[in-house]
């Protein structure tokens, strides 16, 4: 009976939020298949799927959204992690829609910022030419975006803490490592922040441990 119970709960939290985790299956079909191809023919596969200035010049589309279905670095079960304590919730307070547009907002913005700031680099000497086909694909803008939205959801006398921890965490990176990825994981953590208009309306919790709760679903 507890397993039983323990499977319905299981269920019900991911209907819950049906947005991240059909997300979170394309992510592991994608995941077993890249793990099946060999290293060369992997790296030249992703690169027709990546955000780079090469493929977004030709095929910005396409790529803005492949490049969302493929990790980088082929683990899944940290990102099934992130997604259940992250999205999920997310997608449970916002709607399946708002937190949608949160997430291509933040996918979308954040690449066109990174890539444009490389390629200005490239176009003034800071960076190589071959950086217009440097791979970049992956989760990880909307995922930020969406940790930084989650600040609406903390009552105001934990926000600015919540607030401070998440632009120190993509913050430092910037400063220390000043990448194209490191920008626009701090972009995508701003333009979170800004989705605020979307969150008009949603209900806060009051105390700790109702944010507690809203954040482990």
């Amino acid at each position: 009976m507890r397993i039983t119970r323990g499977l319905h709960r299981v269920w019900m939290y991911v209907r819950s939020a049906p947005g991240t985790y059909v997300w979170l299956a394309i992510l592991f079909v994608t995941t077993v298949a890249v793990h099946r191809m060999s290293p060369e023919f992997e790296e030249e596969f992703l690169r027709q799927r990546s955000t780079n200035i090469h493929e977004l010049s030709n095929n910005p589309v396409r790529v803005l959204v492949s490049s969302a279905m493929w990790i980088d670095g082929g683990y899944w079960l940290p990102y099934a992690a992130l997604y259940s304590v992250f999205h999920a919730p997310a997608e449970r307070w916002l709607g399946t829609v708002r937190w949608l547009v949160v997430c291509v907002a933040a996918h979308v913005l954040a690449t066109l910022i990174s890539e444009g700031a490389l390629l200005w680099g490239i176009r003034h000497g800071m960076a190589p030419e071959s950086a217009e086909n440097t791979l970049d694909i992956g989760v990880s803008y909307a995922l930020a975006g969406v940790i930084a939205v989650l600040v609406y959801r903390i009552p105001w006398r934990w926000r600015s803490g919540y607030a401070l921890v998440v632009l120190v965490v993509y913050g430092v990176p910037l400063v220390t490592g000043r990448t194209f990825t490191d920008l626009g994981h701090f972009a995508s953590v701003l333009i979170g922040f800004g989705c605020y208009p979307l969150v008009r309306g949603r209900s806060e919790p009051r105390n700790p441990k109702e944010t507690a709760a809203a954040l482990r679903g």
